[in-house]
């Protein structure tokens, strides 16, 4: 579908992929359409809502400045999914061996491995770049327990982030998985996102929303959140690496043997870019938004009970080449744990071998959009590769 509204509140517009939108999410977008540095438009996918600041499901154009508080504190959060080469018949009739096997591999929520599993050079080289930040911002190095990152590669996170065995429509076997930068992207989101704040006071810029606080080029602190972001960028794509190897080597002994097909995409849903855009080099920020340019790959998940989808890009220019990242939530996760219960968790996942614990009560696929509803808003910018229903989801 075709952009469904623009709203004119701002210096720019607003360009809104969906009906589905919250009176909250609408004043995030207005705010943000308010600043300086926004080039040309914002775009809002369908699968927009609320956010901390900035509005998850927005595509942020800045000329010569970035909103750390858009980037957000989960930088480089994004997905990873690999195709079997197995098809359902191959996988056992109870799931829970695999799902044990996979918990094992890959700690969850604040835990972390006991030493790093990823080779001393990888860990050497991000090492060599998290010195240089904390070389001139040591605040960073007192917000976290020292090298706990290294042991933090391949782990999954809390909250949404998950790990799913699922099929597709031609009943083979993939793994896709979610996760970010970790403890230590929140430390330097978290840090330089306090200091634009600082900076904002101190040149008194008159904010719509102190969360949208900039750097601009030039400024004290511009390369230096740069390199801090990118560094963070670089590591969450490492998470996920390690995390599918890891998740891989825990299910072949449980499995007939197999391959990893060459079809794996490892694509980022918060991040920042140097992209260019209606004529000027940009600094594009996606909150809750994947990369769609022509012919690219990418994923879009459901909740932890329906559909996911493998997207491909048709680089729709309005939209800055990018498209949903996911449902997108309806509701707080609070509010999903005062409407909902364990039974309508177990009805929600039945047939997915899954908790089904209040613990997780607020990802239940009831406080989602329905995604069929988002891809159908987004026939203007992918179209669907590949459709995949989980059969086993790990969450943190």
């Amino acid at each position: 579908m075709p952009v469904k509204q623009v709203i004119n509140k701002g210096r720019v517009p607003i360009k809104i992929y969906t009906d589905q939108i919250e009176h909250g999410a609408l004043n995030q977008l207005i705010n943000i359409a308010q600043l300086p540095i926004i080039h040309h438009h914002v775009a809002a996918m369908p699968d927009v809502h609320a956010g901390i600041g900035a509005t998850v499901g927005s595509v942020i154009p800045t000329a010569g400045a970035i909103i750390p508080a858009a980037v957000g504190v989960d930088i480089g959060c994004g997905m990873n999914a690999v195709r079997l080469t197995l098809k359902a018949a191959d996988l056992p009739d109870d799931l829970r061996r695999l799902r044990s096997a996979v918990e094992q591999a890959v700690p969850v929520g604040f835990n972390h491995h006991d030493k790093p599993t990823v080779q001393r050079k990888a860990v050497n080289q991000l090492d060599a770049g998290l010195d240089r930040i904390i070389g001139r911002h040591p605040g960073i190095a007192k917000m976290q327990k020292p090298h706990v990152w290294a042991r933090q590669l391949g782990t999954l996170g809390g909250g949404n982030h998950f790990i799913e065995l699922c099929l597709d429509e031609n009943q083979a076997v993939w793994v896709m998985l979610h996760s970010g930068s970790r403890g230590i992207g929140n430390v330097i989101g978290r840090y330089f996102i306090s200091l634009a704040r600082k900076d904002a006071q101190r040149h008194q810029l008159h904010l719509p929303d102190r969360d949208l606080a900039y750097f601009q080029e030039g400024a004290e602190h511009f390369d230096d959140y740069v390199h801090a972001v990118e560094w963070a960028q670089d590591y969450a794509l490492a998470n996920r690496r390690e995390m599918m190897r890891l998740v891989v080597e825990a299910l072949r002994p449980l499995l007939p043997p197999f391959q990893v097909s060459k079809e794996a995409i490892n694509c980022h849903h918060n991040y920042v870019a140097r992209e260019t855009h209606f004529g000027q080099d940009l600094f594009l920020t996606r909150k809750g938004a994947i990369a769609a340019a022509r012919d690219q790959l990418g994923i879009i998940p459901g909740s932890m009970g329906t559909r996911s989808y493998i997207v491909r890009g048709k680089g729709n220019a309005e939209s800055f080449c990018s498209c949903s990242h996911g449902a997108g939530r309806t509701m707080s996760r609070s509010e999903a744990k005062r409407r909902f219960n364990r039974s309508d968790l177990e009805a929600q996942t039945r047939g997915v071998e899954c908790r089904k614990d209040k613990g997780v009560l607020d990802e239940i696929p009831g406080a989602y959009k329905d995604i069929d509803q988002v891809m159908a808003d987004q026939t203007d910018l992918v179209d669907i590769v590949h459709t995949l229903k989980q059969v086993l989801c790990v969450k943190g």
